[in-house]
């Protein structure tokens, strides 16, 4: 796990941990900022429980104890430890545009190949726009390619999207070897840290989130808000170096 390797390591662990919150649908730590995840309740589901081993004391530790659950085979550690990452990153907002990954998809897909890793909202826009689409989804819905499918499409794709909980479950490195060297590729989801660092690992652009009110984004993940209804937070896109910046 290379890529969790060297976003750790980019860390400044000189922060404590102030809050612990896992909902339904997305998890949230709170250290020198707020970090985000998505929770994955279905897959986490399927896993033999204990899903969490140390509940109550997650708070206690020390931010680096947290961070280092990402490794966990455990979906909703994982999650707790990518929230962990997220809240320790030090995000250049100058490195960075206010834009959401749907319109940088479209941006960037109009009239190609387009492959998308996980289900979301923003998808019949692109298929209006792009030449072809695939969605390729753990859990598929109608219309969706099942994982089975994923070494044969994404290595056709010149655009390709990938969810940010590839890192929570382990298969994002599999994923970046699948892409062509030409192909552009985007990591999104609140999951997805907003680090150049994943850069250096095949990634042209980084499409998160940033938190700019814990305390609403917090209540908002404790009452089981999904992606769309956590509120305090800003979209960002960071673009590797040399990327024309989309203009807003």
């Amino acid at each position: 796990m290379r890529i969790l390797d060297d976003l750790i390591s980019s860390l400044n662990f000189d922060a404590s941990v102030k809050d612990v919150r896992q909902g339904v649908f997305h998890t949230a730590v709170l250290t020198r900022n707020c970090g985000l995840a998505a929770t994955l309740p279905r897959d986490a589901l399927r896993q033999t429980p204990p899903l969490v081993r140390e509940p109550g004391v997650l708070a206690d530790k020390t931010p680096e104890d947290l961070v280092h659950l990402a490794y966990s085979e455990s979906i909703l550690e994982a999650a707790i430890g990518l929230a962990a990452i997220n809240s320790l990153l030090a995000i250049d907002e100058k490195s960075c545009v206010e834009l959401n990954a749907a319109d940088l998809v479209l941006e960037k897909g109009k009239g190609k190949r387009v492959a998308v890793v996980g289900h979301f909202p923003f998808l019949p826009r692109v298929r209006e726009k792009a030449k072809e689409l695939w969605v390729i989804e753990k859990n598929p819905r109608e219309g969706d390619f099942d994982e089975t499918q994923t070494d044969r499409l994404i290595p056709l794709a010149d655009l390709v999207a990938i969810t940010g909980t590839a890192l929570t479950n382990h298969t994002f490195e599999n994923l970046l070897a699948l892409c062509r060297p030409d192909a552009f590729v985007i990591l999104l989801g609140d999951t997805a840290p907003l680090s150049p660092v994943l850069f250096e690992h095949g990634v042209d652009a980084v499409s998160g989130t940033k938190v700019i009110h814990p305390e609403l984004a917090l209540k908002c993940v404790s009452q089981g808000a999904n992606f769309r209804q956590i509120r305090g937070t800003k979209r960002l896109t960071l673009l590797k170096s040399g990327q024309v910046k989309h203009q807003v």
